[in-house]
């Protein structure tokens, strides 16, 4: 199996929009963005609007579930320069833990529910949240804050 060229994979509870589809798909100089996620896998409507958004940086874009991303993503061409968003920490462990190869997480944003505190101004979490990031950095991922790639990072060690 191939290691694919996954250039950084972002959780962001928006998925694709503007920032992702623009900024950071520049900023990166990526080809594809791979949204790994069960629900919009199967959504046509929120498909059509984040293609949209992708097609103005002119990259390509998949909408695949977590299971075929872990099945499939090793098939990936040398070529294709992936930036994989994911919507919550919990579907980025699913991948690690599936045999994903990513290297780094860049954490976007995670809007506040009841029971959520801030982390950041635009990250709030809950204990599940804080135990699927000691997992993921126990596992030797670097996990950072960032909101657009010119911004600070804030590493994130142990919650």
């Amino acid at each position: 199996m191939a290691t694919p060229d996954i250039v950084l994979t972002r959780i962001d509870n928006r998925l694709v929009h503007g920032q992702v589809g623009v900024v950071w798909t520049s900023a990166l100089g990526i080809n594809l963005i791979l949204v790994a996620n069960d629900e919009v896998a199967n959504d046509e409507l929120q498909q059509e609007l984040m293609a949209a958004t992708a097609e103005t940086s002119d990259v390509g874009i998949r909408f695949w579930t977590i299971d075929k991303t872990i099945k499939t993503i090793h098939k990936a061409s040398p070529r294709q320069h992936i930036f994989l968003v994911v919507r919550n920490p919990q579907d980025a462990l699913r991948l690690v833990e599936g045999g994903v190869p990513i290297k780094k997480i860049n954490v976007g944003n995670m809007h506040f529910t009841e029971g959520k505190e801030a982390i950041s101004k635009k990250v709030y979490v809950d204990q599940n949240d804080r135990d699927t990031f000691n997992k993921l950095v126990d596992d030797g991922i670097d996990v950072f804050i960032q909101d657009v790639p010119d911004s600070s990072k804030k590493e994130i060690t142990k919650l």
